[in-house]
Parts: structure tokens; sequence; C-alpha cells
């Protein structure tokens, strides 16, 4: 299996199949994102999740895959960085605004720097039409922003901060995204790279998630036994999501692969209306669409 997808590299049918794995992961990040901001606190949810992915990936990384190449082990330095800091971002920020304030800001900025970074370590290049489709897509991010500086009545007096936090993790979305998918591509065998990841990645939000969990009241705290199930859920989304939009990074362009995924803006606003009852109005639904549009121009532009 693995043999066939790598012979897919460069050639058309891997291209089309890149599209498909990015749309595949922009729904999953969108579930996953609405696991995070849902029903418990997001710290204790990604501490879950991680404890979870974790666990799924040592035996994974210790005995079913080569064990990873000694230039491998600065990588995977750098990626925990690099997501340990997204994390923390990302839960700061759902503390902060709504799923759908918060969630389209992150997602529809992060493949604006990833196309520059792509660039710079890639020497990946866009057509005028893409260019245009990523000018879509920031119009709808921007009308976006204003929009919810404007209207949204929930959590106000945090809006602002919880605005700045989304675009300084989308620009942590881009950078692991464009390092993950140096990082796959450095190892003959993308697999090592995933399990030893997920791995490596799920130490340090746990910890964070068990002192948050002491330190609340009794009568505050969540019950293990459904935080617990939630995050294998999330693991389990985890995997597949992270997973399919690194072995579309590694099939075809990053760039690509990283702007189509923010279609998970238009998923998020359907999530966050249908299961979190957030307001999203068809305003502010047609301004995630555009974000959604933006990407899409940009994948049918190349």
């Amino acid at each position: 299996m693995m043999e066939w997808l790598l012979s897919l590299e460069g050639t058309p049918d891997g291209r089309h199949l890149a599209m498909v794995l990015a749309l595949s992961a922009a729904l999953l990040h969108a579930i996953f994102g609405a696991l995070q901001k849902g029903r418990h606190d997001p710290w204790l949810t990604r501490g879950a999740i991680d404890i979870c992915y974790g666990a799924i990936a040592a035996p994974v990384a210790l005995w079913m895959v080569p064990f990873p190449e000694p230039h491998m082990w600065r990588i995977f330095a750098i990626a925990w960085v690099i997501h340990t800091l997204y994390k923390l971002l990302m839960g700061w920020a759902y503390t902060k605004g709504a799923y759908t304030v918060v969630y389209p800001v992150v997602r529809g900025t992060g493949p604006l720097f990833t196309v520059f970074g792509a660039y710079l370590l890639f020497n990946e290049t866009f057509t005028l039409t893409q260019w245009m489709g990523v000018a879509v897509l920031l119009s709808g991010i921007f009308g976006l922003a204003a929009y919810n500086l404007r209207h949204v009545s929930v959590a106000r007096d945090t809006l602002v901060p919880a605005l700045w936090l989304a675009v300084a993790t989308g620009l942590f979305v881009a950078a692991y995204t464009t390092f993950d998918a140096y990082g796959i591509r450095a190892t003959a065998n993308p697999m090592t790279f995933l399990a030893w990841f997920f791995l490596v990645d799920s130490f340090v939000m746990p910890v964070i998630a068990w002192r948050r969990w002491r330190a609340m009241a009794p009568i505050d705290r969540p019950e293990p036994a459904p935080l617990m199930q939630r995050g294998l859920v999330g693991a389990i989304v985890a995997f597949f999501s992270f997973g399919s939009v690194m072995m579309a990074t590694r099939l075809d362009k990053v760039g690509e692969a990283a702007v189509l995924r923010e279609t998970s803006t238009v998923f998020a606003a359907l999530i966050g209306w249908l299961v979190l009852k957030e307001t999203v109005g068809p305003r502010r639904l047609g301004l995630m669409a555009l974000i959604a549009a933006g990407a899409v121009i940009v994948e049918m532009g190349g």
C-alpha cells in the first residue's frame, strides 16, 4: 500500500489523490476543532486527546514501522516545539472566543503564511489565478473578522484578544504544515514520521490538562470517563486528519494542499450551528463560504 502511494508522487493521479486527502482532512479537522471547543474545557479535551493518540501511536512507532533515521530526531524536536506552541495558542484562543469566531480565522490565515513558507522551503510558486484565489480567501477572512468585531455579542469583552490569538495561531498552523511537510519528505517511510510524531507530540498537553483539572473546584471537574471517551474519538480523528493532509503534501504541492484544507471553514460553520448551537447567520456563513471558494480557486488554478 505504502509503495503504491509513494509511486504516485508527482503524477496526475497523485495530484487527484492529494486533493481528496486534503478535502478529507478539511472535514476531519473541523470535527476535531469542535471536539476541542465543545462540551468540556478545551485544555482538558486537548489533554485527553493527546493521551489517547500517544497511547495508540506508541506500539505502532516502537514495533510496526521502521525506526527513524538519525537525522529525523532533530526534525521531531523542532516539530514538537512548533506544535506545542500551536496547541497553547489554540487552547488560549478557544477560551477567549466562540468556535465560529476563532476557527475560521485560524484556518484562514494559516494557508496564506503556508504559501510563503512553501515558496521559501520548497520553491513552490502560484499562478496568477491561484493568487486571485488567495485574495478571495483573504477577503473572506478579513470580512469575517470585521463582522465579528461589529456583531458578535458572546464573550464580547475578549473578542479582540481572541482574534489576535487566532491570527497568531494561524501563523503556527503555517509553520507546522510547512515544516511537517519537510519532515514527512525527509524519511523513506512516511508512516515512520507520522507514528513517531504522534508519540513525541503527546507529552505536554496531558500534564497541563491534569494540573488544570486538579485546580478546579470538585463540583466543576468533569468525570474522567466521558472526557477520555471524547479524547479517544478526537485521537482517531486527529490521526486521519493529520495523516491525510501530510500525505497530500508529500504527493503534491504543500501550498495547494494547505489552502484546500481550509474548506474546513464551511464544515466548521455547519458544526457550530448544528452541534454547538452557536448562531452563524447567513452573512457569516457567506463569508466562510468565500474563504472556501478562495481555496477551491487556488486548487483549480494550479
